[in-house]
């Protein structure tokens, strides 16, 4: 188990000490639920009634809120910054893969860096390149010529296809499929004619990918997934899509095809974005969002409905099929009522 005291802590993020600065703590956990060997932390004000109660060993707080508390604290501008960085420091997260297991199949004309670690039943097929210190989890298959950058993590069931490329210090979560085809058919007389999807995916640097997310690989040109990109659990990337730099997608966003991303740009869970559309950098999309034209100025969009009881909801759907009705019959008042003042002049 890791465990620092608060002054070793405080020295990693630039944090300051309120109280004993040899308490040790080994672990994270809410306000709430925490222990006297845990650190919590309070960045959301809605939370304060619980910082009078918790058990916390030491909590991370602003300038503001620490002033009335009595327990120990890490004094940081923001708090939750503050919590990610210690989070990663007490990490217990066990490695993908801790050696090269006997099972693993690894082709003789592929390359392995120095201090990679590949699981049970992986599979690293001819002339793929593995960067130093990578961890290939058990199950996961990379593919013909692909290129994956040092401290990369896959974790198990990943999928590579060939001539994929991910960069350095990446995280590919289980069941996530890179560089498979896209969806890309020509239409003959009613019948779909397959077109070769001849592009591939680039990853850049410290992206994370979630569990049983999709990226194709372009049909052309190449799908590209810029750096510090986060993308969670379920997500659907189409081919020659480029996702700008720091962006974040939420849980089953579905991006179509030829669809560019701008930098630093967030959307929402359960997102649908048009292909062939761009988005500017800063957009920020919010959840159940449907996008079908691009979007040229950073700021915040949506066009989810909030929830409503069901009773609303169905009569307001009645009346949203009556809009163009509706609309022709208003046209028609105003033309009525402007007639009379033609008349009068």
């Amino acid at each position: 188990m890791t465990s620092k005291t608060l002054v070793a802590l405080a020295e990693l993020v630039g944090a300051t000490v309120k109280g004993d600065g040899s308490k040790v703590v080994a672990r994270v956990a809410t306000l709430e639920n925490a222990g006297p060997d845990q650190i919590s932390f309070l960045a959301n004000s809605k939370y304060r009634k619980q910082l009078d109660n918790t058990a916390a060993g030491a909590v991370i707080l602003s300038a503001q809120d620490a002033e009335n508390y009595r327990g120990n604290a890490l004094i940081a501008a923001n708090p939750y910054v503050c919590f990610a960085r210690i989070a990663q420091i007490l990490d217990t997260t066990p490695a993908a893969a801790d050696r090269i297991h006997p099972s693993a199949v690894v082709e003789p004309s592929a390359q392995l860096g120095e201090g990679v670690c590949i699981g049970a039943n992986a599979v690293v097929e001819a002339d793929a390149v593995i960067g130093d210190g990578v961890q290939i989890g058990a199950g996961t298959v990379v593919g013909r010529g692909a290129r994956v950058g040092r401290a990369t993590r896959l974790w198990a069931n990943v999928t590579l296809y060939h001539g994929v490329v991910v960069g350095e210090e990446c995280i590919i979560h289980s069941g996530a499929v890179i560089g498979s085809d896209g969806f890309g058919y020509a239409n003959e007389r009613g019948q779909w004619i397959k077109i070769p999807q001849v592009g591939t995916v680039i990853v850049g640097d410290r992206v994370e990918i979630g569990s049983n997310t999709s990226i194709d690989r372009g049909a052309i040109d190449d799908t590209i997934i810029e750096e510090g990109v986060i993308i969670d659990n379920l997500c659907q990337i189409a081919h020659n899509d480029v996702i700008g730099a720091h962006s974040a997608l939420a849980g089953c966003t579905v991006v179509a095809g030829s669809t560019k991303i701008g930098r630093h740009c967030i959307i929402g869970g359960n997102s649908g974005i048009a292909g062939h559309i761009e988005l500017a950098d800063g957009v920020h999309v919010t959840g159940m969002s449907r996008v079908t034209k691009g979007l040229n100025k950073p700021g915040v969009y949506s066009s989810g409905s909030p929830i409503q009881d069901n009773k609303s909801w169905r009569r307001n759907s009645v009346r949203s099929r009556q809009l163009e009705d509706m609309y022709q019959r208003l046209r028609q008042l105003e033309k009525q009522l402007a007639e009379p003042e033609q008349d009068s002049e």
